[in-house]
């Protein structure tokens, strides 16, 4: 079943780089008591992804923090070293926190996972976006296949 406006966030643990390398790092310990911008790619490093849209939330960084967003997110079902590479590379470091979600524990979970095997990507999570208030779901775009619309972070700017 899909999450939706008004649930609580599952219990899942992502994996995160930091200076003293990977680390776990429970949804209690990202949204507990701050307003947070979560959005999911398919993949990193993947064409869309890349060049429209974690660009889009580094740029927009400023706006949200300015709307009163305590943190913005990223996660993929990629491992916890390519998540930490890409932020690095796209200059998402302290303007996005980037979560791995290496087994897709927390897209099945939400129920946005995808089937992405007929790409020979394997299971991944679906281009979301949503703005969690103290753990629970406020704000909720899930993409149409093939679009890059209500993921997008101007899309989710405007929901604040």
């Amino acid at each position: 079943m899909t999450i939706k406006v008004g649930d609580k966030l599952p219990e899942a643990t992502f994996m995160e780089m930091t200076v003293d390398g990977p680390k776990p790092v429970t949804t209690a310990q990202v949204f507990a008591g701050k307003t947070v911008a979560l959005f999911a790619v398919p993949g990193a490093y993947t064409p869309t992804c890349s060049a429209r849209h974690l660009p889009g939330y580094v740029d927009k960084a400023a706006e949200f923090e300015a709307k009163g967003v305590s943190e913005i997110v990223c996660t993929s079902v990629n491992d916890v070293f390519v998540m930490g590479a890409w932020g690095k590379t796209s200059h998402a470091e302290d303007k996005i926190r980037m979560l791995a979600d290496g087994n897709g524990a927390f897209a099945q979970a939400i129920g946005l996972e995808l089937d992405a095997s007929g790409f020979g990507m394997g299971k991944r999570s679906q281009r979301y976006s949503m703005l969690v208030k103290d753990g629970v779901v406020a704000e909720l775009n899930v993409e149409q296949g093939g679009e890059f619309k209500v993921s997008a972070a101007d899309y989710l700017l405007g929901q604040l």
